[in-house]
């Protein structure tokens, strides 16, 4: 094929590491860097000996990283050098497990948990399916407005129930994620309201451990004495956890007036609080 200009030079060129010779030793190992290395035939090699190019095939011959002189060399022989060309008419097809991260111009960090990404980056996978996942109820009525909800907690301990991950933990109430990440948090409340008032279960969030939004509410009952009556509600809200010290929830109950309360049970789910990690942080 002809080129414009100078022809571009295609090839692997190495030059083998230096060998002593051992007087009546005819055969040699070639290493590039204290590696083994196989040139592709005996027609891809400079070698010089004694200052003299050697000729391949009458010469020396070549199998697979050995390099075999015509006759035993003797003491004083030197080799002076062997280069190797590699294929000078294509790259061809590089031979399992020679391909070194050294050859490719990918950035960040080869290891066994990063993969090398279209745009020719090692990144992280990311994790499929949900990675965490709990949920926890109350095991005690609530008669009285609280902020927050800080006893009677419980996870769910029913034999068909399984956590994902690490889960959640509460103090005081206060409830801290165990990795950073995007979550559902759902506060699903059975509420019992005497038909006088109306009974808030509600979710806030704090994004510094110190003050708190309220973010999403459930709500049973009607004012006006519109009756005696018990409704499940759920309140739902998305928690970009960004950071596990600072980013936390609680659930507060108001509103509830008396004959009120929020249902509760050690048994089946009346009361509960789910949380689902649906990904990465935002």
């Amino acid at each position: 094929m002809a080129y414009i200009g100078k022809t571009p030079t295609i090839g692997n060129f190495q030059v083998c590491d230096a060998i002593s010779v051992v007087n009546g030793q005819a055969a040699y190992t070639m290493q590039v860097s204290s590696v083994n290395v196989s040139p592709e035939s005996a027609n891809h090699m400079l070698v010089s000996l004694n200052g003299i190019l050697q000729k391949p095939g009458s010469s020396f011959t070549v199998s697979g990283s050995t390099i075999t002189f015509a006759s035993n060399l003797v003491t004083g022989d030197v080799i002076d050098f062997i280069q190797i060309l590699g294929n000078v008419l294509d790259l061809g097809v590089p031979s399992d497990s020679t391909v070194s991260l050294a050859k490719l111009t990918a950035t960040g960090t080869k290891s066994s948990s990063t993969f090398l990404r279209g745009d020719n980056t090692f990144n992280t996978p990311p994790l499929g399916g949900i990675t965490e996942a709990d949920m926890w109820r109350l095991t005690a009525d609530i008669t009285a407005n609280t902020d927050p909800i800080s006893s009677n907690l419980e996870r769910v301990d029913n034999a068909s129930f399984a956590k994902i991950g690490t889960g959640m933990t509460v103090s005081s109430g206060i409830w801290s994620f165990p990795v950073t990440g995007l979550y559902q948090v759902t506060a699903n409340a059975t509420m019992a309201s005497n038909g006088d008032d109306n009974v808030a279960f509600n979710i806030y969030v704090t994004l510094d451990n110190s003050s708190y939004d309220h973010v999403a509410n459930a709500w049973s009952g009607t004012d006006g004495g519109g009756g005696a009556g018990t409704n499940t509600a759920s309140a739902v809200a998305f928690v970009n956890v960004t950071n596990v010290s600072n980013v936390k929830v609680k659930f507060t109950v108001t509103s509830i007036g008396t004959g009120s309360s929020v249902l509760s049970s050690s048994d089946v789910n009346y009361t509960y609080f789910n949380f689902i990690r649906l990904g990465d942080s935002q």
